[in-house]
């Protein structure tokens, strides 16, 4: 059964991802979106817990899942139905990467239990907590002499014996999984919900041209989608029972060398069948190597965090990023006449960041009818969208960048989120096809700097004359370095002050002192400036940290006490530059962190 077709916004005929039907594709039970997010808790709770991937850990875990868990599971399952219990975590990795070759699990459960084991459906976390505390009982029942949790010492140079060699390449194989799937959108809905609809038409190209190829990757969305559906064994033989042959040799899977020639014949059947590019944002295709993700080559760093980090200071909001990939292709039944050679396409932003213009020439792209990745970038939600423009004059054959464009479209965020898969397409004139594609926004780091403003008193006033006025012509007392702390938005949300001077300026008179380097108070105030007129204004009142000099111990050569009773030390090399810094704590048992932060105040109070 074929697709019908659908159009794009200008027109682009196209077969729609959104009209695969049940029939079309194969069936996918179950909640596999629910499923899909509780495994990247999973593939988290793996990374954090290092102690797993040490050798001695990781048979013992094979041990457990192979003389333990698998006879108590297989004696507790029902007909079709497991119970509702979950392994501790050593053995469900173990249990998981096992699921991921179907035919060896298959084949594992019928000679040793004559039966397929099935994984029980279970996704939120307090129901996952009460299947493993259910668990834990039977376990200790079961095995008194065993314990629950993994007791293995990790540098243990003694490894189990007898460990089953097939369970321990699997496990091998998915070394650095946890990596891949660690970028914090994955989490997302919107974001879950377009894989799966990416995941069906994977399996429907398979299966409609499983007579044309020999291979196919998946890029990551679908691979996410795929390693779900197979960790639920049951469902997943059921789901593709009459494809399961041809998934297992014909699907690419993590580990496994990746010739440039399957790269290319997954894109081209993707674009022949939906006519779009076969990669997106969020979907990439350099997932499928065995190696650590957090290399070099990573292009954005993804903070995973389940809540905010900041609680403390209102004054600064949160920031959110969305990853963005834009791909080109010059339509080939369009006319191609000379101007080309003079025109090219703008990219800007719809809000702030006035200045940001990306220029690419048209005589850049390929006349091969091919999708090109024109742009990979990482943008601010509150920037609401991009506008891409087509620029040339051709009255007077003459380019001008900053002429008025020829043409116009505009892709803003909120239409890419309610997009199907996140996606959408459309021309630029009738030279150009545009397929913009985004990730769900996250919450990002917070993005700070610092602003040189003016001297201000020891109220934290600005030394001014309309300061002055305002308070009867009092002279102002006390002279304090400012800077201003502005966000990602440029919005005020601290200020930071030094002491650098003592008493009050008269005329003729007398003037400021400078003070002693013990009395060089640095004090950091929350909030944005109180103006009193123009640019003049007064400091936040509310002090939320100081730092006070002191007499340095030992061999340092400077120091200084924060306000929650940590002491920074500092040591200068013979060039004059800091070349150590050491953070110490006087509350026992506290976790203490030297952050950027706190070098900044020592870089402010140096001068380096």
């Amino acid at each position: 059964m074929s697709l019908e077709r659908s159009e794009f916004v200008d027109g682009v005929a196209a077969r729609s991802l959104s009209e695969i039907s049940e029939v079309d594709a194969v069936r996918i039970g179950g909640d596999i979106i629910s499923s899909a997010r509780r495994l990247i808790a999973l593939l988290r709770s793996v990374g954090d817990c290092q102690w797993l991937h040490h050798p001695p850990v990781i048979a013992e875990a094979i041990r457990r899942y192979d003389e333990l868990w698998m006879p108590l599971i297989s004696d507790l399952t029902v007909g079709l139905k497991p119970p509702m219990i979950l392994p501790p975590l050593d053995v469900e990795w173990v249990w998981f990467c096992h699921c991921l070759n179907p035919v060896s699990y298959s084949d594992y459960c019928e000679r040793r239990f004559s039966k397929l084991i099935g994984k029980p459906a279970i996704y939120d976390e307090e129901n996952e907590d009460y299947a493993v505390l259910q668990c834990e009982k039977i376990w200790s029942l079961r095995y008194p002499l065993e314990s629950f949790e993994n007791r293995a010492d990790p540098d243990s140079l003694e490894t189990v014996s007898l460990v089953n060699e097939d369970i321990k390449s699997l496990v091998k194989k998915q070394m650095f999984l946890w990596e891949k799937f660690s970028a914090p959108y994955m989490s997302e809905t919107v974001y879950l919900i377009a894989a799966r609809l990416r995941y069906k038409g994977f399996l429907l190209i398979l299966h409609k041209f499983k007579d044309e190829v020999s291979s196919l990757i998946p890029a990551s969305d679908i691979l996410l989608m795929w390693l779900t559906h197979q960790s639920y064994p049951t469902v997943y033989k059921d789901d593709v029972d009459e494809m399961l042959e041809e998934m297992t040799r014909k699907v690419v899977q993590v580990g496994e060398k990746v010739e440039k020639t399957e790269v290319e014949t997954t894109k081209e059947l993707w674009d022949r069948y939906f006519n779009q590019p076969y990669e997106k944002a969020g979907g990439e295709l350099s997932i499928i190597a065995n190696e650590s993700g957090l290399s070099n080559n990573t292009m954005f760093y993804w903070p995973v965090s389940d809540m905010d980090v900041n609680t403390a200071y209102k004054s600064i909001r949160p920031r959110f990023v969305l990853e963005l990939c834009i791909f080109l292709r010059l339509n080939p039944k369009a006319e191609q006449n000379e101007s080309i050679d003079r025109s090219f396409l703008r990219l800007r932003v719809a809000r702030c960041h006035r200045k940001l213009q990306l220029d690419k020439k048209m005589t850049d792209l390929s006349s091969e009818a091919s999708w090109q990745k024109a742009w990979h970038l990482y943008c601010e939600f509150g920037t609401l969208g991009f506008i891409l423009e087509s620029h040339c004059d051709r009255s007077r054959g003459i380019c001008f960048k900053s002429g008025k464009p020829e043409g116009m479209i505009e892709f803003p965020w909120n239409d890419l989120l309610r997009a199907h898969s996140l996606a959408s397409g459309r021309f630029l004139g009738k030279q150009v096809s545009v397929f913009a594609s985004v990730t769900p926004p996250v919450q990002a780091p917070y993005l700070l700097r610092f602003v040189p403003d003016r001297v201000t008193d020891d109220s934290g006033a600005m030394i001014s004359d309309s300061v002055q006025r305002t308070n009867n012509f009092r002279p102002q007392e006390g002279r304090w370095l400012t800077r201003t702390v502005l966000d990602h938005a440029g919005r005020e949300c601290f200020v930071i002050r030094i002491r650098v001077g003592k008493g009050v300026f008269k005329r003729g008179g007398e003037v400021p002192s400078p003070v002693k380097s013990e009395e060089r108070i640095t004090e950091v105030r929350v909030g944005s400036w109180s103006y009193v007129e123009g640019s003049i204004g007064k400091a936040p009142a509310k002090v939320v940290g100081t730092v006070t000099p002191k007499e340095p111990m030992e061999d340092w050569e400077a120091a200084w006490e924060f306000s929650t009773g940590d002491e920074l030390c500092i040591r200068w090399d013979s060039l004059g530059t800091i070349s150590e810094l050491r953070l110490y704590s006087r509350n026992p048992g506290s976790l203490v962190r030297l952050s950027r932060f706190q070098v900044l105040f020592a870089f402010f109070q140096t001068g380096t």
